[in-house]
């Protein structure tokens, strides 16, 4: 629960202060890779992770994972520009990438299907209080002009999780040999970091339809090309992408991605849209947007008893994703009357349904398979999450980029930040349209007491997802 909560005060922290940071560092077109770079470290990392977790075990990887997140918030707390810190951003992700799967790994390993709907409710509640404390620090830490203690707060915390950690668990692994995909994780990360840097710099750096911007694209295109080639071969890939020919498998990493976008697209863009349109302070900002943090661990806890235990896991993702369509349909269709009411109502309840997709989703994925590949399972899942993160940061910013300079104002404006807000809400409306597609087409899923687990790909089965044997 303590080194869940880096991850999850970092989630929201930062946010709350990007326009501080940008008024000191300058480069506002840039704050967008702020999150990217960092999504991306931790996306690209989360799979090879997990794979040594399989074969390391989970402990030695989490230890890793807060010692280069401890290493990383201080680098941040002395960066002199914007691309310094952009970059140091870099290493918190490396952390962060260990962390947050390996978090939710121990818990399903330890935990049955049943008991895990209660551990999945602590863990829930750390981000429950994350999402106040980590948006309101960011407001006053950015008040008091004091933006870097966002990141040197972290010190304390990585310390004392790491003494949790090393003194209280320990667990059983058989060793044995392993082959790392060095080639699988940097045609990854080269192939993304690519297509990222041609959807922010697009339109801005260069123009569309120049031939750097194009090649870019096809570049980056054919890198992650050349990965799925790779991958298909290797002995033991970064990505093992036969888990995808299983249905659930599939569309609850699909699920994963959306949920990664949406959350990204509002905690990146609410507090700056409404400090910006309305000239409301950072600590407003900050806890306007801890209404979507806050609803999802309300949610997410719960989910279990109330919903995918008794009706199963499908079930509950449609009405989470019911949730969110309404929530960010309504941020979306009132996003050009700028209201810290309304921001607060639209995101708690996106938050809301974000919590009854996230969860269950995730359970389901791993209950569907034994300890061997529980890790690679969970860490596809936050891989997923993560990509879309990172990947929607990118979209996102490029579009509230494009309209700040259409307007040949300064994105302080009132009206040219409430346009680009609003422009960032559709298109996160967007994006939750396409992810209840993937809950639709999601196989039956029935959480049961006992152990055991089975699949079903076809569009009638029923997934017996229960707590495999560990």
């Amino acid at each position: 629960m303590v080194s869940t909560g880096l991850i999850a005060i970092d989630a929201t922290i930062l946010a709350t202060a990007v326009p501080s940071v940008v008024k000191d560092l300058g480069d506002f077109s840039l704050f967008p890779w702020l999150f990217s770079v960092y999504l991306l470290a931790q996306a690209v990392s989360v799979p090879v992770y997990a794979k040594l977790a399989d074969t390391f075990g989970r402990k030695p990887l989490m230890l890793l994972g807060i010692g280069l997140f401890l290493l990383g918030s201080l680098l941040c707390g002395v960066a002199w520009s914007m691309p310094a810190l952009i970059a140091f951003r870099v290493v918190q992700g490396l952390g962060a990438g260990a962390v947050q799967p390996m978090a939710i790994t121990i818990a399903g390993d330890i935990y049955t299907v049943e008991e895990r709907a209660k551990a999945q409710g602590y863990i829930a509640s750390v981000w429950a209080v994350s999402s106040v404390v980590g948006p309101t620090l960011g407001g006053v830490f950015a008040q008091l002009g004091i933006w870097r203690w966002i990141f040197l707060v972290n010190v304390p915390l990585c310390l004392v999780a790491g003494a949790l950690i090393w003194r209280s668990f320990s667990e059983s692994i058989e060793r044995r040999s392993h082959r790392v995909d060095y080639a699988g994780a940097t045609l990854l990360t080269v192939g993304l970091s690519l297509v990222i840097l041609g959807v922010l710099e697009g339109g801005q750096a260069w123009a569309w339809g120049s031939p750097l911007g194009i090649g870019v694209f096809v570049a980056g295109v054919a890198l992650l090309a050349g990965f799925v080639a790779v991958e298909r071969r290797a002995a033991e890939p970064v990505l093992p992408l036969h888990l995808l020919t299983r249905r659930l498998l599939l569309t609850t990493s699909l699920l994963s991605l959306g949920v990664g976008a949406i959350l990204i697209g509002l905690t990146s863009f609410v507090p700056t849209y409404l400090e910006n349109s309305l000239g409301v302070s950072p600590l407003v900002g900050g806890l306007a947007v801890a209404a979507l943090t806050l609803g999802w661990p309300v949610a997410a806890t719960l989910s279990g008893r109330l919903f995918y235990l008794r009706y199963g896991f499908r079930p509950t993702v449609l009405v989470g994703m019911g949730l969110t369509l309404l929530g960010t349909l309504g941020l979306a269709a009132t996003g050009q009357r700028p209201s810290v009411a309304v921001v607060a109502v639209t995101c708690f309840v996106t938050g809301l349904g974000l919590g009854l997709v996230a969860t269950p989703s995730l359970i389901a994925a791993q209950a569907s398979v034994d300890w061997a590949e529980r890790g690679v399972v969970t860490g596809l899942n936050m891989f997923s999450r993560s990509i879309g993160s990172a990947v929607g940061a990118a979209i996102f910013g490029a579009v509230a980029n494009h309209v700040v300079s259409a307007s040949r104002r300064p994105e302080t404006d009132p009206a040219t930040a409430t346009s680009s807000g609003s422009a960032v809400f559709w298109a996160v409306l967007v994006a939750t349209v396409l992810s209840v597609a993937a809950g639709i087409a999601m196989p039956q899923v029935r959480a049961d007491d006992g152990v055991g687990a089975r699949t079903g790909d076809g569009p009638d089965d029923d997934v017996d997802a229960q707590a495999a044997a560990a």
